[in-house]
């Protein structure tokens, strides 16, 4: 795969010409390496707190609300991302990419210092508010710096740092928490975003391309009030207030009325946040419950899998991140296995029900889990849970393309990641409410009649896992059977929101895929927080990323057949070469680019053969014929690309794709383009 990326990009341009392959320059990758920094702080943001969580509880205090210091960052980022896209757009990506670094870092330092839970929560909060805009406008920058050619390898990258970010997140939290200070989770940032905010104002030089937009401010407040206030019914009813209290009530009919509220507005709104006529796709609606369920799941289960490791089983920090690797593996390994399948098969349907099934077993073994598991056991338990999570993953952002309009495209990626952020949030607060209750009732029933010693008490252990080690030796399973049988019960109460993931998954249509959606990339499959790019964006990505994962010769052997002549592959790139530069010089293209001289030379001499084009000294120049045969080899891999759009580019194809299409055409075989600056060799002519 590896080969065929670098063969089918690769620019085989002749002697003095500085295009071909893009030479992208020094100041572009250094920009994009601080983009990846940026993007490298949020995603590990969502996973680097996980194992830090407990000691950070027993520290602050309060057990019960151990799930807002993550939902607190989901929420604020879901909420903000949509906002910082269009405002990039407006103002300028670099500008605002700089606040949104400078945002993160005052959140980060702030949480480094917080001294109560409610004020970790609410520096969380401003810390996501930053994240938000880490995510999307450093995808979008990339998108300024280099051409759709060269953009699949990049965003690839991005997709990396999130693979990676998932292994390490637990891996380093564990290893701060125990050998520095859980405060070192958050100050660790301040070095990292520096540097990148450094690097970024020096180097990074995007043009000002400003788009103006009727930015829903109403309606994205509206949505992340009510998402805030069933979150809040969540984590609060039944712990801190009774479920029937006028509070838990006010807040739930709070929730409602703004969810009227907000139907009402985004049916009149310009640009609406979260258009609704994308509830009237079936396909839409079904993969946004499935989002929901599988991000209630995932943050669910990473947020409270650290404290069973760590309270009951007794490991360190730094071991219950390497105890969580199973399940990372499991998840990375199917979503990348079954991406593949998709793509070569064009068969999806199977992967969320198979998904949603794993990932209600997963849930089911993780219930069987107590302080006398092995750590073998665990481990099988966690690799099959997180292969669940990665079958369906991967796939439910390439049904969501495949079903909607070309235009609705990029607003319905961002749609179905939106539920999968919100369920996140949802899911950690339930899961959250659930735990707390259990571990009140199952720590009063455990020490009814006991002779606790002085200053330890139900409550005491309830807000502070530490206080286990005060116990005497004979009443320390009861506390760790209680902390064990409430975690695990977390996971017997979401396996039926898995199982009705389930169940939906079996309505889903499977309808033809697009070849233009068969690519999504790990920005989409693994982050937590919606993308926001535009319709064109999509494509364009997807695109790219196709085109180079085609071999060279498989590229010209197609568009060869499809121009309808018998040339051998390297001869067809050979006169899209000439077309392009207007005159080559063989023994020079094959010295400056991977295809053997031997192969160049045999291209040479058939295209000379057959009259395509003719000698002037020791460069080859099209003749008439050859003139029309590479005019028609770039049409030809201009259609292929058009093809894989599908019914997307049918008569009423908005122009914007038209303009894709030929740019992209014109950079994967080499039409001809002018260029700012004068070249030594002679232009192709016109046409």
């Amino acid at each position: 795969m590896a080969q065929d990326v670098r063969e089918a990009t690769d620019p085989m341009r002749p002697a003095g010409n500085e295009e071909g392959r893009e030479q992208v320059p020094g100041g572009v990758l250094v920009s994009i390496g601080a983009l990846l920094l940026g993007m490298l702080l949020a995603a590990l943001d969502q996973t680097i707190v996980s194992t830090a969580l407990p000691t950070i509880v027993s520290d602050l205090g309060g057990m019960e609300h151990l799930s807002w210091v993550v939902t607190a960052y989901m929420l604020a980022a879901t909420a903000a991302t949509p906002l910082w896209g269009k405002l990039g757009d407006q103002y300028g990506r670099k500008r605002l990419f700089q606040i949104a670094i400078g945002i993160f870092l005052v959140g980060s330092a702030l949480c480094g210092i917080a001294q109560s839970m409610p004020e970790l929560i609410a520096f969380r909060a401003l810390q996501g508010l930053g994240g938000g805009g880490l995510m999307v406008l450093s995808m979008a920058i990339v998108g300024d710096l280099v051409s759709p050619r060269e953009r699949g390898r990049y965003q690839g990258l991005f997709g990396a740092v999130f693979g990676a970010t998932s292994v390490l997140g637990p891996l380093l939290g564990g290893v701060f928490t125990e050998h520095l200070s859980w405060r070192w989770v958050f100050y660790i940032n301040l070095p990292v975003g520096i540097v990148a905010l450094a690097v970024i104002a020096a180097v990074l030089h995007i043009p000002r391309r400003t788009a103006r937009h009727v930015i829903d401010y109403l309606g994205t407040l509206l949505i992340a009030s009510v998402a805030t206030c069933l979150v809040l019914v969540a984590s609060l009813g039944g712990t801190t207030w009774a479920w029937g209290s006028p509070q838990i009530v006010g807040l739930a009919v709070l929730g409602v009325v703004l969810a009227a509220v907000f139907v009402a507005v985004e049916r009149r709104a310009a640009e609406p946040v979260l258009p609704l006529k994308l509830f009237r796709v079936r396909t839409f609606t079904l993969s946004a419950v499935i989002s929901f369920v599988v991000g209630f799941a995932m943050f669910g289960a990473m947020t409270y899998l650290p404290t069973f490791l760590q309270v009951v089983r007794g490991v360190s920090p730094t071991m219950s991140g390497v105890h969580m690797l199973p399940m990372v593996v499991g998840l990375l390994l199917s979503s990348t296995v079954s991406g593949q399948i998709v793509s070569r098969t064009g068969r999806w349907k199977v992967f969320p029900v198979a998904g949603t099934a794993v990932t209600t077993l997963g849930l089911l073994l993780l219930h069987q889990l107590d302080e006398n598991s092995s750590t073998a056991e665990m481990s099988s338990f966690f690799f099959v849970f997180g292969l669940g999570l990665g079958l369906v993953m991967q796939v439910l952002v390439l049904i969501v393309q495949n079903a909607v309009p070309y235009e609705d495209l990029g607003v319905a990626t961002s749609g179905a990641t939106f539920f999968r952020s919100i369920g996140a949030s949802f899911g950690v607060a339930v899961f959250g409410t659930i735990f707390a209750s259990r571990l009140g009732t199952a720590l009063t029933e455990s020490f009814r009649g006991a002779d606790l010693p002085p200053g330890v008490t139900v409550d005491s252990l309830k807000a502070d896992p530490r206080g286990i080690g005060a116990l005497p030796p004979a009443l320390r399973p009861d506390a760790l059977h209680a902390y064990a049988s409430s975690i695990t019960d977390v996971f017997l109460y979401a396996a039926p929101v898995a199982l009705l993931g389930f169940l939906l998954a079996w309505f889903l249509k499977e309808d033809r895929l697009r070849g233009a959606v068969r690519a999504p990339d790990g920005t989409q499959t693994l982050a937590s927080n919606p993308v926001e790019r535009s319709s064109r964006d999509e494509v364009c990505r997807a695109l790219s990323v196709l085109g180079t994962r085609e071999g060279r010769r498989e590229v010209y052997r197609r568009i060869t057949a499809r121009a309808g002549y018998d040339l051998l592959p390297a001869s067809s790139w050979l006169l899209l070469r000439v077309r392009r530069y207007g005159r080559v010089e063989p023994a020079l293209l094959a010295e400056r680019s991977p295809v053997p001289l031997t192969t160049v030379m045999a291209a040479a001499r058939q295209v000379e053969e057959r009259r395509l084009a003719v000698r002037e000294g020791p460069d080859l120049v099209l003749t008439d014929r050859g003139r029309e045969a590479a005019e028609r080899l770039a049409r030809a891999r201009e259609e292929s690309l058009a093809e894989l759009l599908g019914d997307w580019w049918g008569p009423d194809r908005p122009t914007d794709l038209t303009h894709l299409v030929k740019e992209l055409t014109g950079e994967l075989c080499g039409s001809r383009r002018e260029r700012p600056h004068d070249d030594r060799r002679t232009p192709a002519p016109a046409g």
